[in-house]
């Protein structure tokens, strides 16, 4: 045989035992590899080739400077969008990626999107909740309560903000005689917030006020980001003095709300829980003055009158000597009569316990003791028989029961049970594939059988 001979059917023996894939096999087979590298995982880019069909599904492109993906988003996750995805919108995702098989097109399935930028903010305060949390800064049982009546008050805030002039004008209102130290401070920027942590310790060092309110008005999540700072609630949690936070409007919330003894809504509402209202207290005041007024004369007339009944009841000392011996020979008499019922019914008592004594002997015990065991022993076995004989009929129902549903029956009907070699039950045909193993169960003995 010649070499180009030899050549000619090496080259036909190796197309015979070529594999040949089919598109389906070749793109589920691509599929489960892009799946299985690719944990769940956040992406970030910009909307693009949007579509929102009547399905409620939302298909779109994200795209950066150098490359773009397909993304689909189906209608499940789309509930919990909390805004409307547009055109040219940067956002942030969380995603699988797959293959789409219908199309051998590589994509991305959106579990959860969000807007850049402010959204990672809200993931960062967050993660800083959660962990100041889990280290028990927001416990209840670090709460402070605030004075009822505070001496000084302590505002920390920018000086020009409307915060300060919106908690002085409510403080005047309210009760304006109590002082106010203003700790002026930087609200939003770089390092305002380690002013504010620094400005918190000094106050809680000159303990000049017995309640601080510190806070600003309201803005974007960003603005308000001082407040939502590890070295701002570390250095709350630490101040001796109580904190009212009131940060932004009634819908913001802060890390410093969380770490601080009362939360206000806004600035204005912190002044209202700080001090009381002072028309009320003197409205309070003068009641009370009223109602002592009117208790002092009461008690006057009282005394007066105990004063008239007294005169009235002063008697000549004998005249209560002579009462006193009189009451006191009646005592005597009393007591000899009281002494001898004593006597007569300890006598009674004993006649009694001698007879009780006879009725109880050891040998009058014995035989009560004995008839009751009798009947005990007697009440004894018809119970257990009675619980025999209830046992068996349950027994006999739960068998006739099993029998009905046991699958040892269906099996005596000529039906199979096909499971893998582990055990698990197979029900539907599509979860095999050629080649798989399987285990035919019969009613007797089973067959290990190959898928083809």
């Amino acid at each position: 045989m010649t070499q180009t001979q030899i050549a000619q059917n090496n080259k036909i023996a190796t197309r015979a035992v070529k594999e040949v894939y089919a598109v389906s096999r070749l793109v589920r087979e691509a599929r489960g590899v892009l799946e299985g590298s690719f944990p769940l995982l956040w992406v970030e880019g910009e909307i693009s080739n949007l579509a929102m069909p009547a399905s409620g599904h939302i298909y779109f492109t994200l795209k950066d400077e150098a490359a773009q993906v397909r993304c689909a988003m189906f209608r499940m996750r789309n509930r919990a969008l909390r805004f409307t995805p547009e055109k040219g919108m940067h956002v942030l995702m969380r995603v699988r990626v797959t293959l789409y098989e219908g199309r051998g097109e590589f994509q991305l399935v959106v579990e959860h999107m969000e807007e850049a930028g402010e959204g990672a903010l809200q993931r960062a305060f967050e993660a800083l909740k959660h962990r100041l949390g889990q280290a028990g800064l927001f416990d209840q049982a670090h709460k402070k309560t605030l004075p009822v009546l505070p001496k000084c008050i302590g505002v920390v805030s920018s000086p020009d903000g409307a915060a300060v002039h919106d908690v002085l004008t409510v403080l005047k209102r309210r009760f304006a005689s109590v002082p106010v130290v203003l700790y002026p401070v930087a609200v939003q920027g770089a390092g305002s917030a380690a002013q504010i942590a620094q400005v918190i310790a000094l106050a809680d060092a000159r303990q000049e006020c017995d309640v601080l309110i510190i806070g600003r008005g309201g803005g974007s999540l960003e603005d308000l980001w001082s407040f939502n700072e590890e070295v701002v609630a570390q250095a709350i949690f630490e101040c001796d003095l109580p904190i009212i936070s009131a940060v932004g409007h009634e819908v913001d919330f802060t890390i410093a709300d969380f770490v601080a003894d009362v939360r206000a809504a806004t600035p204005s509402a912190a002044a209202e829980l700080a001090v009381p209202d002072g028309a009320i207290w003197l409205s309070q005041l003068q009641t009370h003055c009223q109602q002592l007024g009117q208790l002092l004369n009461h008690r006057m007339q009282q005394n007066q009158q105990a004063l008239d009944h007294a005169a009235v009841r002063l008697r000549h000392p004998q005249l209560q000597i002579n009462a006193q011996n009189q009451h006191l020979s009646g005592l005597a008499v009393r007591l000899t009569k009281s002494m001898q019922q004593r006597i007569a019914m300890g006598k009674n008592q004993v006649s009694l316990l001698g007879k009780g004594v006879q009725a109880n002997t050891p040998k009058a015990v014995i035989s009560k003791n004995k008839t009751t065991l009798m009947h005990c022993q007697q009440k004894l076995e018809a119970t257990i028989l009675q619980k025999v004989n209830q046992s068996k009929s349950t027994l006999a129902v739960q068998i006739r029961t099993l029998a009905v549903v046991s699958p040892l029956n269906t099996l005596e009907r000529g039906y199979s049970i096909t499971t893998r070699p582990n055990g698990a039950v197979i029900h539907d045909a599509k979860i095999v594939s050629a080649g798989d193993e399987v285990v035919v169960k019969l009613q007797r003995g089973e067959l290990s059988c190959k898928v083809n």
